[in-house]
């Protein structure tokens, strides 16, 4: 029998809510989460605005045990973990732990922890002044690890660190990982705090917006550098079915692609997002003339939103000028590793709701971006079949595609 891999649970931590119920009410009216940073001194920044998660209590969600032993990342990871659960409505403890496995992706890690070790060593000039539990705190796969942890799962624990394309990756594997039959309940999504090491990095490369983030827009002048993590519970169809499970949505396939032109510049012809948008439409034996919407990566910077649009076209013809595409990105910035994870949580809700979600501060048209990106207002929509881009230095690109699940 064909195994089918869908989502039953969405666990969200977001610049403009926490949890399914808050994030969809401030993204439906396009609310504004970029703004001034509070957790860090950003004077000598020319840029001094960010998606910062505002009111994240880890108690809420761990014990003060658990809460010692990790630090941002993985605390935002654990708890959208459980809000996953919860919303899925899954026994955990009644359920296979050897079938159960954990699957996530970053960019940063937990950069929080190398950031504070460094602070210690340089106020005392003494490298001794960092905690010895510290360090084990850094590596990235703790985050997954973690999460395996708090939720009882003991099959495969996957780290996948492809920087802001991890999301999807993570999401596509689980999915894979079910369909092949080693694993019947998968916690997949990303995570990444705010660091200071990424808002300076991204302010060095002049990729950063003076104000609000507006992709697509022809007065467009970058990203913000955002926080946040989304887990969704990617579960085996039938075995889903025999719980009494609701369905969001199939995962219907994940398409890869690597062009490799720069480190930070995407190829100008979009070889990269081509290629992993025609492979994973082939995947999900979609045809490019049935895609209802696409969450678009949309940065808010110009080559980024100019390459999106150029990919797009060449895939879908001229099926893309009828083809919503938004960039939630608009609201919430960029959230590294969580960013697509996030924005499949987003178009599971999407199919759900049939609602799709707006693009935010969006003023006037570039010429070449020229597509339907739905300006401002949240738009009634049935939709069938998304499709949500990711792509990240390097020249990693991902797309992913979800469809209303089929009775």
């Amino acid at each position: 029998m064909m195994r089918h891999a869908v989502i039953t649970g969405i666990g969200l931590i977001t610049p403009i809510g926490i949890g399914i119920k808050y994030f969809w009410q401030a993204a439906v009216k396009a609310t504004n989460g970029v703004l001034p940073i509070e957790s860090f001194d950003t004077a000598d920044f020319k840029t001094k605005t960010g998606g910062e998660v505002k009111n994240f209590k880890a108690a809420d969600y761990l014990t003060p045990d658990a809460i010692g032993r990790m630090d941002r990342s993985s605390q935002f990871a654990v708890a959208c973990a459980k809000m996953a659960v919860d919303d899925a409505g899954i026994n955990c403890k009644a359920e296979n732990p050897w079938r159960m496995g954990v699957c996530m992706g970053t960019t940063m890690g937990e950069p929080q922890v190398l950031e504070h070790g460094i602070a210690l060593k340089y106020a005392s000039s003494d490298a001794a002044a960092i905690p010895r539990e510290l360090p084990s705190q850094y590596p990235c796969n703790v985050i997954p690890e973690n999460v395996a942890r708090e939720v009882g799962a003991k099959g495969q624990v996957t780290m996948i660190p492809t920087a802001c394309a991890a999301g999807n990756y993570a999401i596509g594997y689980a999915a894979d990982l079910v369909r092949m039959g080693r694993l019947d309940v998968v916690f997949a999504g990303g995570s990444d705090p705010l660091s200071k090491i990424a808002f300076t990095g991204f302010n060095r490369l002049l990729a950063t917006t003076h104000g609000l983030c507006r992709p697509f827009d022809k007065n467009r002048d970058g990203m913000a550098v955002g926080e946040g993590a989304a887990v969704l519970i990617v579960e085996e169809r039938e075995h889903a079915r025999a719980r009494g499970a609701e369905i969001y949505c199939e995962i219907l396939g994940c398409g890869l692609g690597c062009d490799a032109h720069k480190m930070t510049i995407p190829d100008p012809a979009g070889s990269g997002g081509i290629l992993a948008l025609r492979r994973a439409l082939a995947y999900a034996k979609v045809a490019p003339d049935k895609v209802d919407y696409i969450s678009a990566h949309g940065t808010g910077t110009v080559e980024n939103d100019k390459g999106e649009t150029l990919i797009v076209k060449t895939v879908l013809g001229e099926h893309a000028f009828q083809t919503p595409i938004s960039s939630i990105k608009s609201m919430i910035g960029h959230t590294m590793g969580a960013a697509s994870a996030i924005e499949a949580a987003a178009c599971a809700l999407m199919i759900n709701n049939n609602v799709i979600l707006p693009t935010a501060h969006y003023q006037e048209r570039d010429p070449e971006c020229d597509l339907d990106y739905v300006p401002n207002q949240a738009r009634d929509r049935k939709v069938n079949i998304v499709v949500s881009n990711a792509y990240a230095f390097g020249g990693n690109t991902s797309s992913l595609v979800l469809g209303r699940l089929q009775q």
